[in-house]
């Protein structure tokens, strides 16, 4: 009997299975996809078998019984082009509704055809002298129909929806189509050969090495689900509104990652294999030093996370003598993001901005509170790219004034961003996200660019204007290119460098220095001036003033102000200012708002001053309308 291929395709298949059942496997939409059709093919290929064993003994067997078997092997012959359709629509179609509306519509063409399959006649042939079975007619034309129908459908959807559907997933399921395709036309012209039933255990047997061996979804190192795996599930939990908690075991930084190698896999796996020991509960290693277990919302998760936080509270190793001490983050409510993406910014946030908390109690719960925060750094990170894509970034200019001229000598550039509604955002809502994210670097040189353009197209010094202040940021003070850069626009505008006053601030010199000066030594060469900005807002050691070639120092508003507030503090500044002098250095007062607070220090010999009571920071149109009427008014007070 003709049934060796079929036998084969059908030993393949129970070698897939013993395979596929020795491993752990994560509950995903496209597992059970592949699991629907892995049991569809074996039905197919036993009843592929069947049929070949009934319509050898047909004679001996009701005629209704010989039809159905084979009519029910034909009919899974389309069921399974139908549920190779829904593997693929298991990617394109992510939520449940689309999904099934889809499906339930072709379902119940299947089911139509399936129809016509047992209701048109069979015939069938039997040569036992050549060994040749194969079944004929109507029925099996209809079949053909349909399963070609059904492929080119399912080719349609793949080429349409292939942005959808991951390159892999689409390789694997063109290899599957085409291997099906092939075998059924070489059936089709020579029936005798029976060739479909082991083509469908090929295509299993393509798709678990492609996509579906579980092996694919562990990490090789600690034996949970990998980072990969973590992304697809939770995915599919969004996708489906499906409510859960996450909590997130960060060795980094813990004693844990203080042990020799040995140790450390040890310990390890030992921890590994006690989070796969619960029931129910995924586990996955996120990073090398961090792993995340999806829990159930509510009392049932927190339950859960306290049994694993005590377990983790106990020592570990041969003797239970080694204790790992890792930091906890905790997200009780999935909601609080959109995304397994969003959910790792989440925690990532968490992470870097909750230190003080984390290091302190080694537990952070991320809230609400740490969402917002999340969400607004991320609108202003789009605000930022907006303005830079879209010019409306802004640069506006704040008179400072020569206490020994009596008139405004320089001004000040400060940068501002006009959101879609107009509305303008103040750099203290967007400095520190953009030199988070390194956009700061495009936001200095689009500011120094529009300086050297304003500088360009207008004589500042007919209004006794010698130079315009630039701040540079800490991320700034770090690039090496920042000189070469500089001096090029500089260049590129035609601005001869003593217009340019270039301000660093404390910080930059601390964590930059040798960059820094580099950049100012090569800055200084070419003519740049430079100033020390914000002083009194870092570390206030004056050591930065000796080591930092700067003309100017700027007193910061915050220390302005103590000075009029705190007895100490005056002491502190009137010191800083006389030590700075004694250094033929010049002052700028910022946060100057109030006529008492121009004349104190005036009568301190501050050089400079800078603030609101002369006049908020300006675009450039008021800006030079302002300076050019006080220099016609020979503005002097």
């Amino acid at each position: 009997m003709p049934i060796q291929v079929q036998c084969c395709g059908l030993a393949v298949m129970m070698v897939l299975f013993y395979f596929y059942k020795s491993q752990r496997t994560i509950t995903l939409n496209t597992v059970k996809a592949f699991w629907n059709s892995f049991v569809i093919t074996f039905v197919n290929i036993t009843l592929d078998i069947t049929s070949c064993i009934v319509i050898r003994y047909r004679d001996s067997l009701p005629t209704l019984l010989v039809d159905g078997v084979c009519k029910s092997y034909l009919a899974s012959l389309g069921m399974l082009a139908y549920f190779a359709l829904l593997y693929i629509l298991t990617d394109v179609y992510s939520k449940k509704s689309e999904f099934y509306r889809i499906s339930l519509s072709y379902g119940t063409f299947m089911v139509i055809a399936i129809a016509f399959i047992y209701i048109l006649p069979i015939h069938y042939f039997d040569d036992p002298v050549n060994k040749v079975i194969y079944s004929y007619g109507p029925s099996d034309y209809a079949t053909y129909v349909f399963a070609l129908f059904t492929i080119l459908f399912t080719v349609a959807v793949v080429i349409k929806q292939r942005k959808k559907i991951e390159k892999k997933r689409r390789f694997a399921a063109f290899v599957w189509i085409s291997v099906w395709l092939v075998a059924a036309i070489a059936q089709f012209f020579r029936p005798d050969l029976l060739l479909v039933g082991f083509a469908n255990s090929i295509d299993m047997l393509v798709l678990y090495l492609i996509l579906e061996n579980p092996v694919n979804n562990i990490d090789k190192r600690t034996g949970l689900f990998n980072h990969g795996a973590f992304l697809q599930y939770t995915k599919q939990l969004y996708e489906a509104d499906s409510k859960f908690s996450a909590l997130v075991i960060v060795l980094e930084h813990s004693s844990y990652k203080a042990m020799n190698a040995e140790l450390e896999e040890e310990i390890l796996g030992e921890a590994s294999k006690f989070l796969i020991s619960f029931p129910d509960l995924y586990a996955f290693n996120n990073t090398g030093s961090e792993m995340v277990l999806i829990l159930p919302e509510g009392e049932k998760g927190i339950s859960v996370m306290n049994s694993v936080r005590e377990r983790f509270e106990q020592g570990w190793g041969k003797n239970s003598g080694v204790f790992i001490s890792p930091y906890w983050i905790f997200v009780p409510d999935s909601s609080l993001a959109t995304s397994p993406e969003d959910l790792l910014h989440l925690i990532r946030y968490a992470k870097q901005n909750c230190d003080d908390k984390l290091y302190e109690n080694r537990f952070v719960e991320v809230n609400g509170k740490i969402a917002e925060k999340l969400n607004r750094k991320r609108e202003i990170e789009q605000l930022i790219l907006d303005a830079l894509d879209n010019d409306r970034l802004e640069v506006w200019y704040q008179p400072i004034y020569s206490t020994k001229l009596n008139r405004f000598t320089a001004a000040e550039a400060l940068v501002r961003i006009r959101d879609k509604d107009n509305a303008l955002i103040p750099p203290g809502a967007f400095i520190e996200t953009a030199e988070s994210n390194g956009t700061i670097l495009q936001i200095g040189e689009t500011v120094f660019r529009k300086v050297c353009r304003f500088l360009n197209q207008n004589d500042l010094k007919q209004y006794g204007i010698s130079y315009i202040e630039v701040n540079l940021s800490v991320v700034q003070c770090a690039n090496k290119q920042l000189a070469r850069d500089y001096i090029k626009i500089m260049k590129e505008y035609g601005i001869t460098p003593d217009l340019i006053n270039l301000e660093i601030t404390e910080s930059a010199s601390t964590n930059t220095k040798n960059i820094l000066l580099d950049n100012m030594k090569e800055l200084m060469d070419y003519g740049v001036n430079f100033s020390l900005d914000d002083f009194g807002t870092g570390q206030s050691n004056l050591d930065y003033i000796v080591d930092m070639p700067v003309d100017i120092v700027k007193f910061d508003k915050g220390m302005t102000n103590a000075y009029f507030e705190n007895g100490k503090a005056k002491y502190i500044m009137d010191a800083a200012t006389n030590m700075i002098h004694g250094m033929d250095l010049k002052i700028v007062s910022e946060g100057i708002e109030t006529e008492e607070q121009f004349n104190t220090m005036q009568d301190l010999g501050i050089s400079f001053i800078q603030g609101y009571y002369f006049s908020k920071p300006l675009p450039e149109k008021e800006f030079l309308e302002f300076v050019k009427k006080a220099k016609e008014k020979d503005h002097v007070l």
